[in-house]
């Protein structure tokens, strides 16, 4: 029993000594092609601040945008799993443009954080330079792992966006990873340890409250991956204007299996906010 016991505490310190294994779960697979559907959209390759190739989808409104809106997706797959979340909105007037890390999807390289980060700041440079995109009328979405992105990448880069909406978005790496040790018997015992072999590094509990614009924060009561107490801590945290709205379950499912009650209520948020 003791030597299983620091066998498991070795795998557990191999594990989250990289943040990598930890948070970051990218596929090559495309999951779906949004114009098997008849939906419209462009391939966009853009390179990072270091020179890596990275691709995004850009799905346009049928007239002037009123707003751009870029989709920051959460840790696993790649985008070709998650367009459908903001895509819907291009029907709405909005330009919508998701792109992926390096090492998701048909972007290059090797996801580590400090890259995801990079990548982050590359796509808001980006989404300037789409058609009828306005500076002043960006809207940050992110969702989960791609909220924690979003939050460090404007607030390093010193992007102004109008607004910033956040789903199932945890409030520090190092508490979410102990978060998930508490989960199970056998790791409880060592929960501490994320503290000591997890980075802390752009972590959005240093960043969220520098953050002025509207917020919005979106968290599921029945979140079985991020912990609802890591998304009010996240929004306690936020200096105002902000929001936080409560889903009955599921993990970023809003504007997945909850879209017909949350939709209208976020096409408010963002007039109000554009109109500010």
């Amino acid at each position: 029993m003791r030597d299983a016991i620091r066998c498991l505490f070795a795998v557990v310190a191999l594990l989250l000594s990289g943040c990598t294994h930890l948070f970051f779960q990218p596929s090559k697979t495309i999951f779906s092609d949004p114009s098997a559907a008849g939906i419209k959209y462009e391939v966009i390759k853009f390179r990072s601040g270091d020179g890596t190739e990275l691709t995004g989808m850009f799905f346009p409104p049928a007239g002037a945008p009123r707003g751009t809106i870029v989709h920051f997706h959460g840790n696993a797959q790649n985008m070709t799993a998650h367009y459908p979340y903001s895509a819907w909105l291009a029907g709405e007037g909005f330009n919508i443009f998701i792109f992926d890390y390096r090492g998701y999807g048909a972007s290059g390289g090797r996801a580590t954080l400090d890259g995801l980060v990079m990548d982050g700041k590359a796509a808001l440079e980006q989404a300037l330079k789409l058609p009828g995109a306005d500076a002043g009328k960006v809207i940050v979405f992110g969702q989960s792992l791609g909220g924690v992105i979003a939050v460090a990448a404007v607030a390093e880069s010193g992007f102004k966006p109008a607004a910033m909406v956040l789903e199932g978005t945890f409030y520090s790496y190092r508490q979410m990873a102990s978060a998930v040790l508490r989960r199970h018997w056998l790791t409880w015992p060592i929960y501490w340890l994320p503290w000591m072999a997890v980075s802390g590094s752009h972590s959005p509990s240093d960043y969220i409250g520098k953050l002025d614009c509207p917020k919005l924060f979106i968290h599921s009561l029945q979140d079985g991956m991020v912990p609802f107490a890591q998304g009010r801590k996240l929004f306690d945290a936020a200096p105002e204007p902000k929001e936080f709205w409560t889903v009955p379950d599921g993990h970023i499912e809003a504007f997945g299996a909850h879209r017909q009650t949350y939709a209208p209520k976020l096409l408010q948020f963002l007039e109000k906010a554009l109109k500010e």
